[in-house]
């Protein structure tokens, strides 16, 4: 079946189609920034690039997926094309020394907060460590090939010719300040993904243009390559001065010379490039201006796809407002790996998410019962009956869901459904083995995309919880009175429910539970 994708530059759905049908799909993701512990908006995005990796192998493609993770050049305020604040890596560095000086620092970390490399190596191994845990793909992939997970620092060499050929092409400019621009008015194309156009983008207009050195440079928009700075933290030699690179034009050297074939009918092009949609201008605007200019495609990503935000219980997350959280700060409140997965990629990834802990829960539960279905078909049980049980009818409209345009919370509708209709007692016998193994088969099949069933790390084996059995069984007969318009039957289980202290909601992903807090 095809997967129909929305592409952010198009602004609509269009049917995927790979660059190379004999090829790998080349997917490039913009990781984190390892200045700090990633929070759980950032492992939204990285989770739906996950998903859709895992959609696309689902639907039978082999994928090559690369994700940075960016060391040097990424700016405090970058929202502005040029970048402007300081290096975040700088920041980090500050942060330390005050943390060590004040004896705040974590239990066991010693670093130099003078040694960027260090910061760098300390942070990306604990979003190695979350994202693991997590089921990020191309961190396994990176335990065999380390080049799916590249540092810019290493890769220096690289944007440093990239920029010699785009000065060679008339396509870059040394201004005034010794700094090297990229011309956005060398590049008609300039603004297409973002909406914005040239003229538009001036001084200032918006917060999206920097003030600094506008003298320097032929038009306000221009964006920066490299930065001669003997000062800075990190540096390199260069021909135009001991400096670091712009951020933008890391992630286009490294994805060209990662997934971009050098010739042929696609040479630069890649098939996806991914992040959240606060990438999309200007660090992706400026992506696609150099990547193009350099190579002379016409494309650069073929397919642009983007996550919209993740909010904390309605409101923005923030530190000063408490709901602030990493990977690290919601496991240890108790909830699982699984959980945590599926509450940051349920919603649609086009759609801004709230994160609550009541949602929390609801996935907790939600896994769990997969996971005691899982445990029930592994020892043989199943339900009675002749033909496809419930699972394995269930597949092709969960395959029909997150094809189109992955629409998880239909796909997760389709699941429950199944996992409703499979209700089997505790204490049932074992029943066709061939069928149980078929049934078993379709679940494990639609856990490949959802990824959750192996990071329910402290899921209870089926009976251990007998509110929770208790309840999904009243829930399951809830479904099949439902299902046959017995609808007076329906709503006194309903209020059996409340009188267990048990409060019931059906939306789009079935029917889910949670205790009644007076």
């Amino acid at each position: 079946m095809p997967l129909r994708l929305h592409d952010t530059l198009e602004r609509r759905v269009i049917d995927f189609t790979p660059l190379d049908p004999s090829g790998p799909v080349t997917f490039y993701t913009c990781g984190p920034t390892v200045y700090d512990y990633a929070h759980i908006g950032n492992f939204r995005s990285f989770l739906n690039a996950d998903v859709l990796r895992k959609t696309l192998e689902f639907l039978g493609h082999d994928v090559r997926h690369v994700m940075n993770i960016t060391d040097v050049g990424h700016m405090t305020d970058d929202t502005v094309a040029d970048g402007g604040g300081e290096d975040k890596m700088a920041v980090a560095g500050k942060r330390l020394q005050e943390a060590k000086k004040s004896g705040s620092l974590p239990d066991g970390v010693e670093l130099d907060p003078n040694d960027p490399t260090a910061i760098a190596d300390f942070y990306a191994a604990a979003f190695v460590e979350d994202a693991r845990i997590l089921g990020l793909g191309v961190v396994e992939d990176a335990d065999a090939d380390p080049a799916l997970m590249p540092r810019p620092s290493r890769w220096v060499p690289q944007m440093i010719a990239l920029i010699e050929r785009l000065i060679e092409r008339d396509n870059a400019y040394v201004g005034g300040d010794g700094a090297v621009y990229f011309s956005v008015q060398s590049f008609p194309d300039y603004g297409r993904l973002s909406g914005n156009t040239i003229d538009a983008l001036r001084e200032g207009e918006g917060g999206r243009i920097s003030a600094n050195n506008q003298a320097a440079k032929r038009h306000p928009a221009d964006f920066l390559l490299w930065k001669p700075d003997p000062s800075h933290l990190m540096r390199w030699v260069s021909p135009w001065g001991e400096g670091y690179p712009g951020w933008h034009l890391e992630c286009s050297a490294m994805a060209l010379g990662l997934l971009a074939p050098e010739s042929g009918e696609f040479a630069g092009q890649i098939d996806l490039h991914s992040g959240g949609e606060d990438n999309i201008f200007p660090h992706h605007e400026c992506e696609i201006a150099q990547s193009c200019a350099v190579t002379g495609s016409p494309r650069f990503a073929r397919n642009w796809f983007h996550t919209r935000h993740l909010v904390v219980e309605g409101e923005k997350m923030s530190k000063s407002k408490g709901n602030f959280f990493t990977v690290r700060d919601i496991l240890s409140k108790g909830a699982t790996p699984a959980a945590l997965r599926l509450e940051l990629v349920r919603t649609h990834y086009r759609q801004n998410a709230n994160f609550t802990f009541q949602g929390l829960r609801d996935c907790g539960r939600m896994v769990d019962r997969w996971c005691r279905l899982e445990a029930q078909l592994e020892s043989g049980r199943v339900v009675a009956g002749d033909g496809a049980g419930p699972l394995e009818s269930a597949l092709p409209g969960f395959t029909n869901a997150i094809s189109d345009d992955l629409n998880l919370a239909r796909a997760i509708g389709v699941l429950n459904e199944a996992v409703n209709a499979s209700r089997i007692e505790a204490d049932a016998a074992v029943g066709d083995s061939s069928r149980a193994t078929s049934e078993l088969a379709a679940l494990r099949r639609m856990n490949e995309v959802l990824g959750v069933l192996e990071r329910n790390d402290t899921f209870a084996a089926a009976g251990d919880d007998d509110l929770a059995g208790q309840v999904e069984a009243r829930i399951a007969a809830r479904a099949e009175a439902k299902a046959g318009k017995d609808w007076p039957t329906a709503d006194a289980i309903r209020d059996e429910l409340t009188a267990l202290g048990v409060a019931i909601k059906d939306g789009p992903e079935g029917t889910t539970w949670s205790r009644i807090v007076e």
